[in-house]
C-alpha cells in the first residue's frame, strides 16, 4: 500500500498542513479543496492515484489543519490565498503540476494558471466553476447579495452557511445513496469552521467570491490558447454549482472530456469515488505524457 505524509510547511510565517503520497519522481497532482472542508476531502483518492504519481494536497490558509490567522493578520482574499498556495508550491521545488480543483480551489487554480500557464499539465475540475452557467441562482443569490452591500442583513443571508446543518445539505443534497457519506465529514468541517475567528475569516471569502467572475474571460482565453487537457467530473445533481458549468468547458476546449456522474452532489468523492477515480486515473494516465508531465 502507498503511503501518505502528513506533513506541514511554514509560507509567509503560517504554518501550511499538506498531505503528501506517491513517487517524487512521478508527474505532479495537485489537489486543491473546497469550503468547508481541507485535504481531507481527498483522504480516499489519495491511494488511487499514489501508486502512479506524486500527489499534494495542502489545507488553505483558514481551513482543515492549517494556521487560521485572525482577519487582522491575514486577509482572506482568493488572491491571498493563491500567494501562499504558490510559494508553498514553490517552497516544495513544484514547478510543473496536473491541477485538481473543486468549489474553492477552482479560483485559486484558476489564479495559479493564469500566472504561470505553462506550469500547469493538465486539469481535473471537480465540481469546480469557471462559467457563469454553472451559478445556481437560488444558492448563490445571497451570496451576490452579501458582496454588493455588506451590512447586517445581507450578511443574515450567508451566515447560515456556517451552520452544522448547511454544513450537512452540502454533503448530502442530491445524493442518490446517502448512507455512503460518512457523518465525520459534515461534523469536523463544522467544527473547524466554528473555531474562534474563523466566522470572520470565512464571511471575508464569501464577500471575495465577487472577485471570481470577472477573472472568467482570462480564464477562457488561456483555455483556448493553452488547449490544456481537461476533464471534468461533475455531480450532476449539485445545487451549488450545476451541470451546465461542467458542459461550459466545452466551449473552450472542444477536447474537454466532460462526465456528468447521476446520483453525485457537491462532493462528489463520498458517495461515487469509484466512478470518479477510475476516470481521474484514465484522464491522467493519457494526459501526463513525458512530454507534458
Amino acid at each position: 500500500m502507498t503511503e501518505t505524509l502528513h506533513q506541514y510547511a511554514t509560507v509567509d510565517g503560517h504554518r501550511i498542513f499538506y498531505r503528501e503520497a506517491g513517487p517524487r519522481d512521478a508527474p505532479t497532482v495537485v489537489l486543491l479543496h473546497g469550503f468547508p472542508t481541507g485535504s481531507r476531502m481527498f483522504r480516499r483518492l489519495i491511494p488511487e492515484l499514489a501508486d502512479r504519481f506524486h500527489v499534494i494536497a495542502p489545507d488553505h490558509v483558514g481551513f482543515g489543519h492549517s494556521d487560521i490567522p485572525s482577519v487582522d493578520e491575514f486577509p482572506y482574499t482568493f488572491d491571498a490565498l493563491t500567494d501562499v498556495t504558490e510559494r508553498f508550491l514553490a517552497q516544495l521545488g513544484i514547478t510543473g503540476y496536473a491541477l485538481y480543483v473543486q468549489d474553492y480551489g477552482a479560483p485559486l487554480g484558476w489564479r495559479l494558471a493564469l500566472r504561470d500557464p505553462t506550469a500547469i499539465t493538465a486539469v481535473i475540475t471537480q465540481n469546480g466553476n469557471a462559467y457563469e452557467d454553472g451559478f445556481v441562482a437560488d444558492f448563490w443569490e445571497p451570496v451576490w447579495a452579501y458582496a454588493n452591500d455588506p451590512g447586517p442583513e445581507t450578511e443574515q443571508g450567508v451566515r447560515g452557511a456556517l451552520s452544522l446543518e448547511a454544513v450537512r445539505w452540502q454533503y448530502l443534497h442530491g445524493v442518490d445513496r446517502p448512507e455512503l457519506v460518512d457523518p465525520d465529514t459534515w461534523t469536523s468541517d463544522y467544527r473547524d469552521i466554528s473555531r474562534p475567528g474563523n466566522d470572520l475569516a470565512q464571511l471575508s471569502l464569501f464577500r471575495d467570491y465577487a472577485t471570481n467572475p470577472p477573472l472568467y474571460p482570462r480564464l477562457h482565453e488561456y483555455f483556448r490558447e493553452n488547449r490544456v487537457p481537461l476533464l471534468a467530473i461533475w455531480g450532476a445533481e449539485d445545487l451549488i454549482f450545476g451541470p451546465d458549468g461542467a458542459r461550459a468547458f466545452a466551449r473552450d476546449l472542444p477536447d474537454a472530456e466532460i462526465h456528468l456522474v447521476s446520483g453525485g452532489g457537491h462532493f462528489l468523492l463520498e458517495s461515487h469515488l469509484e466512478t470518479a477515480a477510475g476516470h481521474i486515473r484514465d484522464f491522467l494516465t493519457r494526459s501526463l505524457s513525458p512530454a507534458r508531465a
